[in-house]
């Protein structure tokens, strides 16, 4: 290895350690004494931490390498990713206090409050899979940076990752897991942010008047202009599919949602909500900056196409070493934090979806329950390692966890929060369609015009639901219990 590649391995290493200590202060500064605190931090977090967890636990390898990827192909316009993002947090804080009231910890708990046990049981399978998948695409994500920089192997970049998310979450709960992500917040922020500056003040850069002009003459391997600073190429349908992604997973994801319920009151959800999505959309351009630099200033960069490594290879090229160490580090701090908050989700779920109710009997045992939440830790970074040895496309993997998890669950979600006529029978049945018509649109009609499976799944879903819901009436059949919901 070069001398930058060493310099950035050992802050890797020393971030990654740093990590790891910050569980082990949370852990002995305060015991947890129940699986609740250990899994929901006592539901304790105010809207600046909540703030800052929301943001890393969304701010992760596509967040970061994807989007300076594809300023290829979409030029600015790449980081509408990002900025749709932080539409969709701000959308979703204007339901945000309802998962702090509604007594449950989960997603799969707040489906059962409606709808019953079938429901339940069916969506706390498919959340967990898709957790599954989604920790997987961290690991990929962070051991494929690791080792385009440092030289390790894939395979050794990858276990060091796992053992490392594995040992931070499991040892202080979800309080490290907060703690940490507010040191990766500053990372993925600050750090990249002033490396972005300094990228473009390089003398080879010329800072961003000299790079805008640049920028507008780059052409690809057959001549043609690749408009990289339009902020419009992407197509404005597809920055309307992103915000309704965004706006349909972040209520049905266990990270998300279990972040809102961890929040001391519904205020803080709601205010945290706002706060993640205002940095969201602000940081947004940071990280397609930095591509941009890599398909303008690197000579030959463009004519290869698309290239996965556009935010390393600008990095060390135009920032000093420790800079370059310190950017990596912010990368793989956004997907650590992502990965450990799949992680404890997947935990959070597992004890309060399958082993209270179906292993337990419905008895609540926190130190039995803390002890079974760690062992799925552990299965959960083994589950996510193997996917991320056997799998390659960090994109598939996510868009894949993100249609189990949100096209069949997402109108029952909102339609059990909202709508006071809905059935048992109609919510049940509405999860099944939007799952299989979501499968049906990605494996037999091979996704077509691009549209994300979680549109048509949820559109499905929602007319499911309100003509099911219909015909159970007629027939007799009463609506389903509403959910009470607890005062702050």
């Amino acid at each position: 290895m070069n001398n930058t590649q060493v310099t950035s391995l050992i802050i890797i290493l020393l971030y990654m350690a740093a990590t790891v200590a910050i569980g082990l202060l949370v852990s002995r500064k305060k015991s947890n004494k129940s699986n609740d605190d250990f899994l929901m931090a006592s539901k304790s977090l105010g809207p600046i931490v909540l703030a800052g967890t929301l943001f890393a636990a969304n701010t992760g390898g596509a967040s970061t390498t994807g989007i300076a990827t594809n300023v290829y192909q979409y030029g600015l316009s790449s980081s509408w990713y990002v900025i749709a993002a932080g539409i969709g947090f701000i959308l979703v804080s204007f339901i945000a206090p309802y998962f702090r009231r509604a007594s449950a910890n989960t997603v799969p708990q707040i489906i059962s409050l409606r709808y019953g046990k079938a429901s339940h049981i069916f969506t706390a399978f498919t959340s967990i899979a898709a957790l599954f998948m989604a920790t997987g695409a961290q690991i990929i994500a962070t051991a494929s940076i690791i080792s385009v920089v440092t030289g390790l192997s894939f395979k050794i970049a990858a276990i060091i990752t796992t053992i490392v998310v594995i040992a931070y979450t499991m040892i202080g709960g979800f309080k490290s897991v907060a703690a940490a992500n507010m040191m990766h917040v500053l990372f993925i922020t600050v750090g990249m942010t002033i490396a972005m500056f300094i990228m473009v003040n390089n003398s080879d850069v010329g800072g961003f008047s000299e790079l805008f002009a640049k920028a507008k003459t780059v052409t690809d391997n057959t001549g043609a202009n690749l408009d990289l600073l339009s902020m419009t190429k992407i197509g404005f349908p597809t920055i309307i599919g992103y915000i309704a992604m965004y706006y349909m997973t972040f209520p049905t994801g266990q990270e998300i949602v279990q972040t809102f319920c961890s929040a001391k009151d519904g205020k803080s959800a709601k205010v945290g909500s706002v706060i993640a999505g205002l940095i969201s959309s602000a940081y947004a351009i940071v990280p397609a900056i930095i591509g941009l630099i890599a398909y303008t200033c690197i000579s030959g960069f463009a004519a290869g196409g698309s290239q996965k490594n556009a935010l390393a290879e600008a990095t060390i090229q135009f920032t000093p070493s420790i800079i370059a160490g310190l950017v990596l580090a912010a990368i793989v701090a956004a997907t650590m934090s992502s990965a450990s908050g799949n992680m404890i989700g997947t935990a959070t779920m597992f004890t309060n979806d399958v082993f209270r109710p179906y292993i337990n009997k419905g008895e609540k045992d926190d130190e039995k329950e803390v002890w079974i939440s760690r062992v799925t830790m552990v299965i959960v970074g083994a589950v996510g390692l193997f996917i991320a040895l056997t799998a390659s496309n960090i994109i598939s993997v996510m868009m894949t966890a993100f249609t189990l998890r949100s096209a069949g669950p997402f109108a029952a979600f909102i339609c059990g929060l909202f709508y006071k006529n809905v059935t048992k029978r109609a919510g049940f049945i509405s999860i099944l369609t939007g799952t299989a018509v979501a499968a049906i649109w990605i494996y037999l009609l091979d996704t077509p015009w691009g549209l994300s499976a979680i549109v048509p799944g949820g559109v499905v879903a929602f007319i499911v639901i309100f003509v099911v819901s219909a015909i159970d009436r007629k027939l007799g059949i009463k609506p389903a219990a509403p959910i009470e919901f607890t005062n702050d």
